[in-house]
This record gives structure tokens, sequence and C-alpha cells, in this order.
């Protein structure tokens, strides 16, 4: 489903990422892991197409993500990390804004939506203003509007973040769901999430792809081979 073949970005004089190459089958739920500054966003806004490479290519179910951006990106959700959200728009507006973004057939519209609202939690808030949502609830709506239109692959960078335990419980399971329905490719600081979510763990250090791991449910394992791939430094918090 997602195929990355030598990767290279630059920001000027910083190489950012050095010829990183990975794949992900179809179905696979596939964490992506670092220190903080080791590629990870910049890896996610390439291949979800807000970013270009320098180098390389990103083919997702064999297209070109630079080449055939909008085509790949109807194919995608994504879920950054800081969820721009418009905060006058109701939950509502702001899901149908997206649908209508995502080429959502009007006459499916309601019925979608409220599947989508069901499924991430929002029922209760479904009327109320984003800039008046919880933290918690603001990532629940960037993981729903991720989810309008059904797409293919799922690209969630901290879902979790700023979250209470039973909500990471309730994401965890979500993603979970998701498995086999849609590709997910995850990326957290929280290796105990990612031990229990992912099959497979992809770790970057300082732009290079530094190994793979399975992940296994053990997330001790996983913490000690995270250290040693990325140099015996810290685990993320």
């Amino acid at each position: 489903m997602i195929r990355v073949e030598g990767l290279v970005r630059r920001f000027g004089p910083h190489t950012a990422l050095h010829g990183v190459s990975f794949h992900v089958a179809r179905g696979e739920i596939v964490g992506l892991v670092g220190p903080n500054g080791a590629g990870k966003t910049t890896t996610m806004r390439i291949l979800t197409g807000t970013l270009p490479p320098s180098a390389g290519r990103v083919l997702v179910d064999g297209r070109d993500v630079a080449a055939e951006s909008l085509a790949v990106r109807r194919r995608l959700g994504f879920m950054p990390e800081r969820v721009p959200l418009y905060p006058d728009a109701t939950v509502d507006e702001l899901l149908r804004f997206v649908a209508a973004l995502k080429g959502v057939a009007a006459g499916d519209a309601d019925a979608h939506l409220a599947a989508v609202v069901d499924r991430t939690g929002l029922a209760e808030v479904r009327r109320r203003p984003c800039g008046q949502l919880s933290k918690g609830y603001r990532q629940r709506v960037g993981l729903a509007q991720a989810l309008v239109g059904d797409p293919e692959l799922l690209v969630l960078d901290e879902p979790s973040a700023g979250l209470d335990p039973r909500q990471i419980v309730a994401v965890r399971e979500l993603i979970r769901e998701l498995g086999g329905e849609r590709t997910v490719l995850l990326s957290s600081h929280m290796l105990g999430e990612i031990a229990r979510i992912c099959g497979r763990v992809l770790v970057l250090d300082r732009g290079r792809l530094a190994g793979e791991i399975v992940a296994g449910d053990d997330p001790e394992r996983l913490e000690r081979e995270y250290l040693r791939l990325t140099g015996g430094g810290e685990a993320p918090a």
C-alpha cells in the first residue's frame, strides 16, 4: 500500500531525511517512532502530499505522491499532530465541510457522518463549536475528519496526545478495529501504545531508518530495542 524509496528532504543546509526506504502492506498497522527531530513528521507530511521530497519518491497504492498528489489525497485520511480546527464551526459543520472536500455525495453525507461521529464518540458535542472543546475532544475530531470519506489509508501523527487514560484506551481500540479494514501508519511517543496497537515498528533516528521491530504487544522489549537502535538515548516520553 505504501512504498517509500530513498526519501530525502532538505531544508536549506539541513538534511532532515537521508535516503529513507520502507514499505507498509495493505491492512497493516505500522508504527513510526524516533527521538524528537528524527524525521517522523517530515516523513508523514511528504507521504500525505503536504511537503515535496528533495529526492526519492513515495508510492501509495502504486501512485506517486508528488506526481499525483490529489489522487493520493482522495485515498487517505491524515490526522496531524496539531489538528487545525475552525474554532467558530461546530463539529458537524466541520465534518460536513471535510466531506464536501473529499467528494462524499450529498445524499450519503448524513448517514456517513453519523457513523463517523458514533465511531469516534462525538455525539454529545456534535453541535458544539470546535473552539469550546477540550483537548481530548479536539483529538477525536481530528480522528473523525481523517475517517471521513472511508479512506483506504490512515496516517495518524500522535493520535493519543493529550488524552486521559480512558480516552487513550478508546482510541487504541478504535485503531485496532480499523486495522484490516484500512492500512494505518501511526506515529507516537508512547511506546506502550505503539506496542499494543502495531504489528511492526519502524525506528527513525537523525533522519535515517535505524531499524524495524516486530512489536508483539511487549512494551518492555520494544523499549529495549528502541534504545539499542537509537544509540541508548532516552526513550520517548
